[in-house]
């Protein structure tokens, strides 16, 4: 399994070859990439083994949140079990809160049972390294920087990314994509899906009233606007010196030939755009979830397209979701050059 991160890792990088030019804090840029770069390589081990652990009880999907105090390392000290009391730190609190929204999120829409569909416990780090400007999954556990403040908040301010990371080991523990070419867009795609749905049922909207930004709460103030991508016009989530350009395309004649996932994935982003605003975000996401469900590691657009169309059918069929969900699936695939 892949190391999945929430900031792609061409707006990391033109961090730190500009940061210094552009009066940033060079060093928390360095060090964020640097760290990136490390972990995209190797896993790396956590700082406790299994006994350090509070035992979760079978099946519940337990919260566990460590503080890494600043540390490059993970599960450092455990701060918060389910049923202890509020964590000390902000970041802690919101980190556990967060995964209740998200685990209520699979429960209660894609009637999972955590992550594995078994009750797996649910673990997250806070505090990770020093100004650490982004977060991850990696196989085990989300994990959230604190941001320098100036570019990225502490990454646990938006229950969106919670939501982005779990749900890559939603991807891990059912369709397995590879996390290359359009397969790694598949994964990413799924992702932003999942962000965007927990979101609107953390704060009770729906696709007609949701920004569908990625990321937009984890930029500092001064970049109010801006967003990480956007699902609803990728392409179009930033642009200016200190991110760059957003180059994610929104239809097949803008896709990049061995691109990064993070690329590619507004293709498929777009079309559940298309499919939400028409259906309702919590019926498409039943669709592509149950879509994902049928995917195999290598799965490409054409895949993923012929198995929502037909997960579309079957699910309508069942008056699970609307009558017209097929076709509205189908029109959407087509409308961004998926046919």
């Amino acid at each position: 399994m892949s190391v999945c991160f929430f900031v792609p890792a061409h707006i990391v990088e033109h961090l730190a070859r500009n940061a210094r030019r552009l009066g940033l804090d060079a060093d928390a840029a360095r060090r964020t990439a640097l760290a990136s770069h490390a972990l995209r390589r190797t896993r790396q081990a956590t700082a406790t083994g299994l006994e350090a652990l509070t035992p979760a009880r079978p099946g519940e999907g337990d919260r566990q949140i460590f503080d890494d105090d600043h540390r490059w390392a993970t599960g450092v000290k455990q701060v918060r079990g389910e049923d202890d009391i509020p964590a000390p730190t902000t970041a802690a609190g919101a980190a556990f809160d967060a995964l209740g929204v998200t685990r209520a999120f699979l429960r209660e829409v894609l009637g999972r049972d955590s992550i594995d569909d078994a009750g797996m416990p649910l673990l997250a780090d806070v505090n990770y390294g020093a100004k650490y400007g982004n977060a991850f999954w990696d196989g085990t556990r989300t994990v959230f920087g604190n941001g320098d403040d100036t570019v990225f908040r502490d990454f646990t301010a938006d229950v969106g990314v919670c939501g982005h990371e779990v749900a890559h080991g939603l991807t891990q523990h059912t369709a397995g994509l590879d996390y290359t070419g359009q397969p790694g867009a598949l994964n990413e795609a799924f992702s932003d899906i999942v962000a965007a749905c927990v979101e609107q049922f953390a704060h009770r909207t729906d696709a007609g009233e949701h920004h569908w930004l990625i990321g937009e709460g984890v930029l500092a103030d001064q970049w109010r606007g801006e967003a990480i991508r956007s699902m609803a016009r990728p392409g179009a989530a930033y642009d200016n010196p200190v991110l760059g350009r957003d180059p994610q395309g929104a239809h097949m004649s803008a896709y990049v030939p061995g691109g990064a996932p993070h690329v590619n994935s507004g293709i498929v982003n777009r079309v559940f755009h298309l499919c939400a605003t028409t259906l309702g975000s919590f019926p498409a996401v039943r669709i592509f979830y149950a879509a994902l469900c049928d995917l195999w590691p290598r799965a490409r657009f054409l895949d993923f397209a012929y198995v929502v169309s037909e997960q579309a059918r079957l699910l309508a069929r069942d008056g699970r979701v609307p009558r017209g969900a097929p076709h509205t699936v189908r029109s959407a695939f087509r409308e961004v050059g998926i046919h």
